[in-house]
């Protein structure tokens, strides 16, 4: 698969100093999770399942979870099961493209019998399509059982399967159990590193254990106790590097009178270099501070800035802000590049005369804006996301 894979050449080659590359399975695997980008979750029951699957794809969607947990009713379940055998069989017989190669389809399921279940009732061309399962309420007493489930698929199928472990249950967020409980989780995704693709967080969960749900005019980091949770998983799930964690769902998608006036600032949307003309930027901007997404832009920045890599997304307008915002610019390029290139230690001033750059503490996220660079691009000199929303919404007018 391949991100902005919709632009044509000559719009590719305005916005991008290195385009985004191919990637495929076999790629390491931390480079595939950070492709991931907005995940797209989509309710099992949808009636048109397939049919939407492509519309979103032909739009930059590049991963989807199909649903049979909490997006359905308890009486539901196996009414979604069959729509979403018959979705993928659909899929599997003409698959969508986002560049060479098919997206990223996953199933959540709510049980792990269901993993087995599914693989035995689809057709071997939807067996071939299937990137995974996302396990739900993952912890230390079902997490093992959940990817052991995911190995014997791969091995029946005869190739690797993506498990995505979602933490949200009550031992991950209550302090007296959080510290064994995600120690315990950790060791679970040692265990099975070659199948465990991404964490992802159930914000939503966590925060209702406490009664509690952002408002449209803050971030999850505004919501102390998950936002302590979220610094505990970072610190003990994604430490060294050797695991990604994705963003938690941002959950508005319509804008009733607001509270607070939008932190985004106009001149970086007039001013942008593949905006045409002001009033374009003004419009951009105005779209998106009128559905929320200045405050889910917001979030993505802090998600980045805490070492969260894509998000979960629960509508398709949230895809374009959410991708724009992990291309890479060429200021974090050159600095990851400087960072690299040494060994030795020492610092190295930044060519754009505005920081320092350690080459040791700062390595690892340099090797991370390395992947977001090879699975989203790099911008040229001067560009930022506006760029790459004014593009986007060019191309898919």
């Amino acid at each position: 698969m391949r991100h902005f894979s919709f632009l044509d050449d000559a719009s590719a080659g305005a916005l991008f100093h290195r385009a985004p590359r191919e990637i495929v399975p076999t790629d390491d695997r931390r480079l595939v999770a950070t492709a991931l980008g907005a995940t797209l979750y989509a309710p099992g029951t949808r009636p048109r399942l397939a049919r939407d699957v492509r519309r979103q794809v032909a739009a930059g969607v590049t991963s989807m979870v199909l649903c049979l947990e909490d997006a359905i009713a308890d009486h539901e379940v196996l009414g979604a099961e069959s729509n979403v055998v018959a979705a993928l069989d659909d899929l599997g017989a003409d698959p969508p493209r986002c560049g060479a190669g098919p997206p990223m389809l996953f199933v959540r399921v709510r049980a792990v019998e269901q993993i087995m279940t599914l693989l035995g009732r689809l057709s071997r061309p939807a067996r071939a399509l299937i990137a995974g399962f996302v396990l739900p309420k993952f912890g230390i007493e079902n997490g093992g059982p959940g990817l052991a489930a995911v190995l014997r698929g791969s091995e029946v199928l005869g190739r690797p399967l993506w498990a995505m472990p979602v933490l949200e249950s009550p031992a991950v967020i209550f302090r007296e159990t959080r510290v064994d409980e995600l120690g315990g989780v950790r060791r679970l995704m040692d265990e099975y590193t070659d199948n465990v693709l991404a964490v992802r967080l159930g914000a939503t969960d966590l925060s209702g254990l406490f009664g509690l749900r952002r408002d449209r005019d803050l971030t999850i980091y505004d919501i102390a106790v998950v936002r302590d949770c979220i610094a505990d998983i970072v610190n003990i799930c994604a430490r060294g590097g050797d695991h990604v964690v994705t963003g938690p769902v941002w959950e508005y998608f319509a804008q009733p009178e607001r509270l607070f006036v939008s932190a985004l600032r106009v001149t970086p949307f007039e001013e942008a270099d593949l905006v045409h003309g002001s009033e374009q930027g003004a419009r951009i901007r105005s779209e998106l501070v009128s559905a929320d997404f200045d405050r889910l832009i917001r979030e993505v920045v802090l998600d980045k800035a805490n070492g969260l890599i894509g998000k979960t997304v629960i509508h398709p307008t949230h895809v374009p802000a959410v991708h724009a915002l992990h291309v890479v610019t060429q200021e974090e390029y050159e600095d990851a590049e400087v960072i690299l290139a040494g060994d030795t230690g020492g610092v190295r001033a930044s060519s754009y005369e505005n920081k320092m750059n350690e080459l040791r503490p700062h390595r690892l996220w340099a090797e991370a804006v390395q992947r977001r660079a090879q699975a989203f691009g790099v911008l040229r000199e001067g560009l930022t996301f506006v760029d790459v929303l004014a593009a986007t919404q060019d191309a898919l007018r």
